[in-house]
């Protein structure tokens, strides 16, 4: 192996998005608008299950903490990647690059755990209590800090030489992983272990999950209410392949055809998109809370009226 400049590396300079200088202003406003939709939809679930009452259930105790999760972890990425749109700073601290590593990968592993808690909907009733809801949200925390914690405790052990350029939108484990002149077999025997455990499985139980879901649907003699469940299903089997599907494919099954473009497209899929979309799937198309909705915002308006 040849021989790298072994200077030490202080900062790390992400060059974002493959965009043409002339549609740099459009994309930005389109990031932009996905992000504040990001942050708005997820704020108003959660706003909306800390104030009914009627939302005080395990069930949506899981989905507060996804709408969390999703604004946090469209969070570790976009707000730098606008600024480096915007003022073409596109350097990064090294530590700065480890701690977004850090909670992009926190953020991600808890999202994972907690659509397999919400896609069990057919034994909430018999088997979660608070008690248990609780003890499995507290377990998730704890997993995902020790996953997020050892991955970057392997990556701050490694050397980066002369090369500091990452082509990508933020501090991905495998682009790092590239970038280093250390030996990074354990680095890529760890994700391989890891991410079977927290992805692949996590990805098997929802598919079953949705399988005894679609064959309790198919004793329904109502062919309305077929539809309907189908309907709901799809939409939440759609968002599946689209947050697992990309991660285990640039991760656990990584193309050597694949380029720097596409690989950036799919991680713009798993990190921005499916986080802006989530709210919309598992929740504001929801009947308990569209109710949630109304009664709220009616009980503001009475409030409001009263005092005026």
């Amino acid at each position: 192996m040849a021989k790298r400049n072994q200077t030490i590396i202080l900062e790390f300079l992400l060059l974002g998005l493959p965009i043409q200088p002339e549609h740099q202003n459009l994309f930005y406003a389109l990031f932009l608008a996905m992000y504040v939709t990001t942050v708005l939809g997820n704020l108003l679930i959660m706003f909306l299950i800390r104030l009914d009452p009627h939302l005080h259930t395990p069930m949506y105790l899981f989905l507060s903490n996804l709408s969390f999760s999703d604004l946090c972890f469209s969070s570790v990425t976009m707000p730098k990647l606008l600024q480096n749109m915007k003022s073409h700073a596109l350097s990064i601290p090294y530590a700065g690059c480890l701690a977004q590593m850090y909670f992009y990968l926190f953020f991600g592993v808890l999202e994972s755990f907690l659509l397999v808690a919400i896609c069990f909907p057919l034994h909430y009733a018999a088997i979660m209590s608070p008690r248990l809801c609780l003890a499995l949200l507290a377990l998730s925390w704890v997993l995902t800090t020790a996953h997020a914690t050892l991955h970057t405790l392997l990556m701050a052990r490694l050397s980066f030489c002369a090369d500091n350029v990452i082509p990508h939108f933020f501090c991905d484990t495998s682009t790092l992983l590239k970038l280093s002149c250390s030996d990074t077999r354990v680095n890529g025997l760890v994700i391989l272990f890891m991410g079977g455990l927290i992805l692949v499985i996590p990805f098997l139980l929802i598919i079953m999950s949705y399988a005894r879901i679609v064959s309790s649907i198919l004793k329904v003699p109502s062919a309305r209410g077929i539809r309907k469940a189908f309907s709901t299903c799809g939409s939440h089997l759609s968002m599946v392949p689209l947050f697992y599907g990309t991660i285990i494919g640039l991760y656990l099954c990584p193309s050597a055809n694949n380029s720097t473009v596409k690989e950036t497209v799919m991680a713009m899929m798993y990190t921005v998109v499916t986080s802006m979309l989530n709210p919309f799937i598992y929740s504001l198309r929801n009947r308990d809370m569209k109710g949630a909705l109304r009664r709220v915002f009616w009980k503001k308006k009475i409030s409001f009226s009263l005092k005026w």
